[in-house]
């Protein structure tokens, strides 16, 4: 049995420390949970689906059993081969970019962030493989140098296993960090486990991490970067006993979800608010929606400016108010456009809009959009704005909200024709429509407001509503931060589709 020698975080002081170097092992010293099974798992569901977190599952017990019995460093490498093999690295890459952070950030360790944010110099030093941990620690964490297991590759795919020298775990990791910085000694080492003494050793001052579950996690607000997009279809992080029962759901709720939308597309409109109820999703609605317009009034109809959840707004929207509403789109999958109960007039590649095609409808009735943009700088929201002037002054925000156990219903990743089946495929999923006053005459651009301080009054009082910041990101933004492009889809322009949202 080997003895401590190393006194606990806590004894660290972490004053004047701005020019000091701190290296810091992950697993149960950055991160409070000393398993790394949830990030793994996170990574095989959103790359390889349901059967390879199954698999992922199924080899962990022998993980288990050789990290605690064996070495960590043989358990370690039976979860990198069941999550990695044959994955395409540019995948992994996009996963630890776009999920993984939210997942990361939820789990920080007060005290060791605390002595690690106070150093001048960061290196992390981790057994997990890099490629997974590395985008995370250097933009959110403002790690300087990422010390972890390489994985091997073989025509960009991953072959599961690992490069020389192996797993950094024990004497590795103190040769990882000889290597890395020579005869200069770090000021302060973070460990969690006897096999970080060695680099501990290696250090001026090495402290311990007790494991505390019960401590309260870093807030997002201490971080040197908040975490804005997120990704990912998952609800909640995968312990093993939350993937047991991921696995053990999706038939069920895949054959529930397939119901709920038969119910949404085939029912008449009235009828599918008490429909979904009836099959476990909620439709909560607050405010005072406003009452259809008449053809006989000569009126334009009113203009639903909603908040972006998923692709399921607008249909939500129409449950709320008992009546079918058109909708304006950018682009959805095939799949949504069949089974869709609603109309819809559709962005041209370009994201032109058809003036003349949304006047027709605003004079037939009602109208809503729902832009993925969060200002008037986003070119969707700012071309539809420069028509406020000569279409309607009828605009009367939404407030979209809802709330999810298992499976998020929208992707920048993935195929988005699932994105009403991963919604409806959660055991009671709900939606929250707030219906906010209608904007007064001298808040339109009819009374001389311009486009952009419409559009961003709607904002402001939506974001208001929701107790969200507003920002500056646009929906290129959110593309780029997630999936690594724009967010363009490229295919044939069309004017009128029936889709399952917008």
């Amino acid at each position: 049995m080997v003895i401590t020698t190393f006194p606990t975080v806590d004894k660290c002081t972490s004053i004047g420390r701005e020019k000091d170097t701190v290296v810091a092992d992950m697993d149960g010293t950055l991160l409070r949970g000393r398993s790394s099974f949830p990030y793994f798992a996170l990574v095989a569901f959103e790359v390889g689906g349901v059967l390879r977190l199954l698999f992922l599952l199924l080899a962990s017990p022998l993980a288990g059993i050789l990290y605690y019995f064996v070495s960590e460093s043989a358990g370690i490498q039976v979860l990198i081969f069941s999550t990695f093999a044959g994955m395409k690295v540019s995948d992994i890459e996009s996963i630890a970019r776009a999920v993984l952070p939210k997942f990361y950030s939820g789990d920080l360790h007060p005290e060791s962030w605390k002595v690690f944010s106070s150093c001048g110099k960061r290196c992390v030093l981790t057994a997990n493989p890099r490629v997974m941990v590395e985008a995370f620690l250097k933009e959110f964490l403002g790690a300087d140098m990422v010390l972890g297991t390489e994985i091997g590759t073989y025509k960009g795919r991953a072959t599961g296993f690992v490069k020389q020298p192996g797993v950094l775990v024990g004497k590795n990791k103190a040769d990882a960090l000889k290597k890395a910085f020579g005869e200069t000694k770090p000021e302060i080492g973070l460990g969690d486990r006897h096999t970080d003494f060695p680099f501990l050793a290696l250090c001026k001052e090495g402290y311990i991490v007790p494991p505390k579950p019960e401590v309260k996690v870093v807030t997002t607000s201490k971080l040197p970067k908040p975490i804005i997009f997120h990704d990912g279809r998952l609800v909640q992080k995968p312990t093993p006993l939350m993937a047991l029962l991921i696995i053990l759901w999706i038939p069920v709720g895949f054959i529930l979800a397939c119901l709920r939308i038969a119910a949404g597309s085939l029912l008449p409109m009235p009828v599918v608010y008490y429909a979904f109820w009836a099959l476990g999703v909620r439709v909560i609605v607050k405010g005072n929606p406003p009452p259809p317009v008449k053809k006989s009034d000569n009126k334009s109809g009113v203009l639903f400016i909603c908040s972006h959840r998923t692709l399921l707004d607008p249909i939500f929207l129409s449950t709320a108010l008992c009546r079918p509403i058109p909708a304006v789109t950018y682009s959805v999958s095939r799949l949504s456009e069949i089974i869709s109960p609603i109309k819809t007039v559709r962005l041209n590649r370009d994201r032109a809009l058809d003036s003349s095609m949304i006047k027709k409808l605003l004079q037939e009735g009602d109208l809503a959009i729902c832009p993925e943009g969060t200002t008037c700088r986003e070119p969707f929201l700012l071309r539809f704005s420069a028509l406020f002037a000569e279409l309607t002054n009828e605009l009367v925000p939404v407030a979209m909200v809802n709330k999810m156990s298992m499976f998020h219903g929208t992707t920048a990743r993935g195929w988005k024709g699932m994105d009403p089946f991963y919604f409806f495929m959660n055991p009671s999923p709900a939606y929250e429509v707030t219906f906010l006053k209608k904007l007064p005459y001298e808040l339109t651009c009819k009374s001389g407001k311009s486009s952009h301080e419409v559009a961003n009054y709607i904002q402001r009082v939506i974001a208001a509503t929701l107790s969200y910041e507003c920002t500056t990101f646009t929906r290129k933004d959110k593309y780029r931060a997630l999936a690594g492009n724009d967010g363009t889809v490229v295919e044939k322009p069309k004017i009128k589709k029936r889709i399952m949202g917008c």
